[in-house]
């Protein structure tokens, strides 16, 4: 899907500048697709893309730990026996980004809407990003920034 690189581009280009194909490019390849709860946990998994059956390049819903909380623990219910269709939020109420969108509209998308987890979609999935991605490409480029107004002041700006 996407390979892992440095961030030395993230810092340098200015959040205003920065998309989401971005921050997927940082985080590598994840492998979704187990839907057992356990296996959110063993792997500190927050959310997972559930995919329409039979195909796998096109995004049914998405399941998170919120809704794992909400929907069977606050409701009693048990995981066991409870299927993910009917818990998800299902691709018509799901909020998406592209791969070309600004990490700020990123970033307010998710304020706005309370989530913390966006999928990533170009006419197919692509990836999901985080409110923990987006937070670290925003700490990342202030890094960036903070370096090169340093290296202003002592003279070693290029």
């Amino acid at each position: 899907m996407f390979s892992r690189t440095g961030s030395v581009e993230t810092e340098e280009k200015g959040l205003e500048n920065i998309t989401v194909a971005d921050v997927l490019i940082t985080k590598g390849e994840e492998n979704v697709g187990s839907w057992l709860w356990c296996r959110m946990a063993q792997h500190n998994i927050g959310s997972l893309v559930v995919l329409k059956p039979g195909d796998q390049l096109h995004i049914a819903g998405i399941i998170t730990e919120r809704d794992y909380l909400r929907k069977i623990i606050g409701q009693g219910r048990s995981p066991k026996y409870t299927r993910v269709g009917e818990i998800m939020t299902d691709e018509n109420k799901l909020i998406t980004v592209k791969s070309d969108t600004s990490i700020l509209q990123a970033m307010q998308l998710m304020t706005d809407n309370h989530i913390r987890h966006v999928p990533v979609i170009d006419g197919r999935i692509v990836g999901m990003v985080s409110i923990v991605d987006v937070v670290r490409a925003v700490v990342e480029q202030q890094n960036g920034e903070l370096k090169r107004l340093n290296d202003f002041i002592k003279g070693e700006y290029y």
